[in-house]
């Protein structure tokens, strides 16, 4: 459970990317941040040797910002009669199967989704600390919201996380989702 260990340390910044081009984001954002602006910090990417196709980087703005912060939305799937709407994060190689799921939702289920590629959940958390802090110690500047907050303003339903770890990586940013949020893990394997 590395990415949990990786909590405990305020200078690692652990990620968790499914796709190369959420691998290369990563790295090029490092090597950024440690040579070019001299920041001290420990990049730890979780990565598998699962075969599977890493697709291109999807079109659109904030893409690589959403990656580095923790989050982006990488698919949606929208019904016109649809009985509800989940928003599903994926993480790694679990995040294939999430879009599995997003199908399935659809197809069988008349269930309308996103899917959000979450590379980073305490990426999300430190950074949403960070803005509750700030707010305490300014009270009357205007408040500050976290990325995961501005992310998923917005966005209702239930939030279901699935991840190759324990459900309490997921439930570090619980506080800041707009919804109730189930977290599915590998608790007791």
């Amino acid at each position: 459970h590395s990415l949990l260990n990786a909590i405990a340390f305020p200078n690692v910044r652990a990620y968790d990317p499914a796709y190369a081009y959420e691998i290369a984001i990563i790295v090029l954002d490092g090597l950024r941040k440690l040579y070019e602006e001299g920041e001290t910090a420990i990049y730890y990417l979780m990565v598998g040797n699962e075969n599977y196709t890493h697709p291109e980087m999807p079109a659109g703005e904030g893409i690589a910002e959403g990656i580095i912060n923790g989050i982006y939305k990488l698919n949606q799937k929208d019904l016109p009669s649809a009985k509800a709407k989940v928003n599903l994060f994926g993480s790694g190689a679990i995040l294939r199967h999430v879009l599995l799921a997003q199908d399935l939702l659809a197809e069988k289920y008349n269930i309308a989704s996103n899917v959000w590629s979450v590379t980073s959940y305490t990426q999300l958390r430190r950074d949403a600390h960070a803005c509750e802090r700030w707010n305490m110690l300014h009270p009357t500047s205007p408040p500050r919201k976290s990325y995961v907050e501005q992310t998923l303003a917005g966005e209702t339903g239930l939030f279901v996380a699935a991840s190759d770890y324990v459900r309490a990586l997921p439930e570090q940013i619980r506080s800041w989702v707009p919804g109730e949020l189930y977290a599915l893990g590998t608790d007791g394997m």
